[in-house]
């Protein structure tokens, strides 16, 4: 079979082949060549040595929070419901706000101005976790500042949707505020779908443009689906697309210890600054504590995760292959299956045929 060497251009004037392509790079990066017009171009040009030199000029990533979210990142946090992101969240901004380390993470980059938008709490809410029964209130910084949603604001006729008002807003705050640290609880309220990629994908895209557009350090709440507690916490276990946790540049995860509900761990799932350092076999332990004024994350010890799975006896595995086999005979796909037990498919597929191997040499017995 013959393979055609040249593909004429749309223009139909010239030819693009492996030896015109590489004679124009070398001409646009030749030190006084021409460029072509950059008001509207997809890509940015330069040889890698002088995005070297370029890239030199600014300041090397500080930690934030440890290993787990650098200076300059846009990092997502990630658990279950009722597990305590928001909770941890105020506690990593306040420590920012105050340039006091939190546990075992170390803070480099200094003091910085926080915004905390919460989504979750009304006010009083907020009061009660940040209060001695209402009376005796933490003292936060100047530094510490938090927004919340005003019920009755209408949206203005300039905008299309809500979205597009609420990410208007959201940047004249980061502006007027002066704030470098912003922290988002939670990713579901700036777009209302991330379950697929044509949602996930403008949200991201809108994220990093805001970081990199006003230097920003970006720490974005997410939840969790319904998930196995047997199983170790994942990447895939981030609700919506997986075109979140592709476009972030760190991410970790908040677990339930199954041997003490009252014991919470952090496990780093994504980083791009450093290698991993709270994996499966170094997970940090925490309680959640209230000693006075501050509802807060107090770190216990280091663990693995496997110890705090739980180990599915008999009985256990017993329901779930009963289960799967009813829910199978409804109709449901392995996916949906998967879903309604809040396990993977593949583990439905192996509780299926346990239960069908089991089955037939039921049915073969004398």
């Amino acid at each position: 079979m013959s393979h055609p060497q040249n593909f004429p251009l749309i223009s139909g004037q010239q030819a693009i082949n492996a030896d015109s392509i590489r004679r124009e790079l070398d001409r646009l990066l030749q030190p006084n060549a021409a460029q072509p017009d950059q008001g509207n171009q997809l890509f940015r040009l330069r040889s890698a040595s002088d995005w070297m030199e370029q890239a030199s000029k600014r300041p090397i990533p500080k930690m934030l929070f440890g290993e787990l979210w650098f200076q300059g990142e846009l990092c997502i946090m990630f658990a279950d419901s009722n597990l305590g992101k928001s909770i941890l969240a105020v506690q990593v901004g306040d420590s920012i706000s105050r340039n006091e380390p939190l546990g075992p993470f170390r803070l480099e980059a200094g003091q910085q101005r926080i915004l905390y938008f919460d989504f979750e709490l009304a006010d009083k809410q907020f009061e009660a976790r940040y209060s001695s029964n209402y009376i005796h209130h933490y003292p936060f910084t100047h530094d510490f500042l938090r927004a919340e949603l005003d019920p009755m604001a209408d949206v203005p006729k300039d905008f299309g949707t809500f979205e597009d008002f609420l990410n208007h807003q959201l940047e004249n705050l980061v502006v007027s505020t002066g704030a470098t640290v912003l922290i988002i609880d939670n990713l579901t309220y700036l777009r209302s779908e991330t379950e697929r990629a044509k949602d996930a994908l403008p949200l991201m895209k809108h994220l990093k443009a805001l970081k990199t557009k006003h230097n920003l350090s970006i720490l974005a709440l997410a939840h969790t689906p319904k998930r196995d507690p047997s199983s170790p916490i994942t990447r895939n276990d981030l609700q919506g697309s997986k075109m979140l946790m592709n476009f972030c540049d760190s991410a970790f995860a908040i677990g339930e210890s199954a041997k003490d509900n009252t014991i919470r761990y952090i496990k780093q799932i994504k980083q791009r600054n450093t290698e991993e350092i709270y994996g499966a076999s170094n997970i940090c332990l925490f309680t959640i504590t209230k000693p006075y004024n501050f509802l807060q994350y107090e770190f216990m010890a280091y663990g693995r995760e496997w110890e705090h799975l739980r180990q599915p006896d008999d009985v256990d595995r017993e329901a779930l292959k009963t289960q799967a086999t009813e829910l199978k005979a409804q109709g449901k796909s392995l996916r949906e299956i998967a879903t309604e037990m809040g396990i993977t498919h593949t583990r439905v597929a192996r509780l299926l045929k346990v239960k069908e191997e089991s089955q037939k040499s039921m049915d073969h017995r004398p």
